[in-house]
């Protein structure tokens, strides 16, 4: 009998090919731009944007300006449209760009290591009173931020910063930030070591350098010698930390992957002792491994801490060394010691190296005018040696002041409301540009820390324990709410009579540089603006009766029960 023939079998259903998109990192392949922001990055470089300001957008006007410059390249020469007035929070997350646009901008001054000339300070001044309606905020990141800018008058105002060596390049946009740097390099007593060389050759290598204008997204940089640990290291994508190697003597410690926003990270040291002079070489390595491995398909996981925290310390390092430094290996060091004080912004009265003294002083959550500023540029050239420098806390120092001449200063200061004495509140206020200005914002900050420094100093006037007010007008931590005492990020909600208003959730117990940590959130804790004196005012009376001997409020939120927090 014939054999009977086997039934093939079933073939197996095809299964769909389809290509691996990956993260959208350079280094594996993934050139396809796979959002709006890599097209039109990929499209043109945003640094080229500057001439069609120059010559097409300031003579035709706003309606003039192509979507994508408009909210896309513009950034890269430190121009944001702000919000158009009149618009509450409610509609912030709801409105189309184009209805939250106003017709004028918010334009970013960069201030590299916040060093910055009388001569300097003094355009700046006269540029905000000229152009800007007098605005001028200090930023938590030493930079001076203009509104109500016009297009027509962008030119102009170009000229008269860069006659004096300032600039605004890149001063937003995916692209090497500010670079901030300790406000006394270089004069402080106590300093490890100088960083301002380092921080100088950095700026010549990386700004307007089209090999670092399109990273995944901005790329924040910090470097200070200060055992002071005065640039908030922790929160950046690269830092450079003062310490002291046992073999080879002063030079820095390298960290990575610090960010804020909606998803925090601490950085990460990589166990690396640097010397100045390879300090650049290395910097140019880690900002080369974020342009090229960075991940570019989702913008909320385009910042470095993304990859740092997918690879591991180790790995980074490695990469580092074999692919970006030709295969050098870096010098194993100590982490840095804890600083020795709870305040690192440098208020008060300080001796210097030379025997002379620098000042540092208090305005109001960093908003000053362009007429304050000028007169701030006065009274330095008055008593100083024309140079004023900005923090990292939206504060400022008047440097190179003879014993004889500072009491005469601070009285000077404390004229302009500007005081070199603050009390705790005034001292440790900071707050965001808020709902007056910004598109993202859903609540008001300025005015808001302003009145709640002056209610805190009326009711709790005794009160001198180191304490931070950091006051956020979104979730995207600008005035870096989760790394303080109190921390206050703004919401909608509703108050006792069912209406909307606006108010803040709490974050207490965040810190940086001692027992780095994010503030714990309280389940359910929200306060209106409203009640926010009350409830700051009650949290800290309890903290002073429970506290133990030299506790810090930060430590005591850990130990506190949620009933003392509420």
């Amino acid at each position: 009998m014939a054999a009977t023939p086997e039934k093939p079998a079933a073939a197996a259903p095809r299964r769909k090919v389809s290509r691996h998109r990956g993260e959208g990192q350079w280094a594996v392949g993934h050139h396809t731009p796979l959002n709006g922001n890599e097209q039109f990055k990929k499209d043109d470089d945003g640094l080229n944007v500057r001439t069609r300001i120059e010559t097409i957008y300031s003579k035709r006007g706003f309606d003039s300006i192509d979507p994508n410059d408009l909210r896309g390249r513009m950034r890269w020469w430190g121009l944001y449209t702000q919000r158009r007035p009149g618009i509450d929070g409610g509609k912030t997350a709801v409105l189309e760009p184009e209805e939250l646009d106003d017709e004028y901008f918010m334009l970013r001054v960069r201030i590299d290591g916040g060093r910055l000339t009388t001569r300097q300070l003094r355009v700046i001044g006269e540029i905000s009173q000229e152009f800007a309606r007098g605005t001028a905020d200090i930023t938590d990141r030493q930079n001076v931020q203009y509104h109500w800018i016009r297009i027509e008058d962008v030119p102009e105002i170009w000229n008269r910063l860069e006659a004096v060596g300032l600039s605004t390049v890149t001063a937003c946009g995916d692209t090497p930030r500010v670079m901030i740097g300790s406000p006394v390099a270089g004069i402080a007593e106590d300093e490890i070591i100088d960083a301002t060389p380092a921080l100088e050759e950095i700026k010549r290598r990386v700004l307007n350098n089209p090999a670092y204008s399109n990273l995944p997204r901005k790329f924040k940089t910090a470097i200070s010698g200060s055992p002071l640990l005065d640039v908030v290291h922790e929160i950046n994508d690269v830092s450079f930390v003062g310490v002291v190697h046992p073999e080879h003597g002063p030079g820095f410690d390298l960290w990575v992957g610090g960010g804020l926003s909606t998803n925090p990270k601490l950085g990460v040291r990589l166990g690396a002792w640097v010397p100045i002079d390879d300090v650049p070489d290395v910097y140019e390595g880690v900002i080369s491994i974020f342009r090229d491995y960075g991940y570019r398909r989702l913008r909320t996981r385009a910042r470095l801490k993304f990859l740092v925290a997918d690879w591991g310390p180790e790995k980074f390092r490695q990469v580092l060394e074999d692919e970006y430094l030709g295969g050098r290996k870096l010098i194993d060091g100590p982490a840095p010691a804890q600083p020795s004080q709870q305040w690192r912004d440098h208020i008060g009265v300080h001796r210097q190296q030379d025997g002379r003294f620098y000042v540092g002083f208090a305005p109001r959550v960093g908003r000053v005018d362009g007429a304050t500023l000028t007169k701030i540029a006065d009274l330095a050239e008055a008593h100083g040696s024309g140079r004023v420098h900005t923090t990292v806390e939206q504060k400022m120092i008047v440097l190179d002041v003879e014993q004889d001449r500072v009491d005469s200063l601070v009285e000077g200061l404390e004229a302009l409301d500007l005081t070199a004495r603050p009390s705790t509140f005034r001292r440790g206020t900071m707050a965001c540009t808020g709902i007056e200005f910004c598109k993202l914002a859903i609540v008001e900050t300025k005015a808001r820390g302003s009145q709640l420094i002056d209610e805190l100093e009326r009711r709790l006037p005794e009160f001198d324990e180191p304490l931070t007010i950091n006051l956020n007008g979104c979730p995207n931590a600008c005035a870096r709410i989760q790394v303080a005492d109190i921390g206050l990020k703004g919401q909608l909600m509703l108050d006792e009579n069912g209406e909307q208003v606006e108010g803040y959730q709490v974050h207490l117990g965040g810190a940086l540089g001692l027992e780095a940590g994010f503030g714990r959130k309280v389940r359910g804790l929200k306060v209106t603006s409203a009640e926010l004196p009350d409830y700051i005012e009650r949290v800290l009376k309890r903290f002073q009766a429970e506290r133990e001997d030299g506790e810090r409020f930060a430590t005591w939120t850990t130990r506190a029960s949620e009933e003392a927090l509420s």
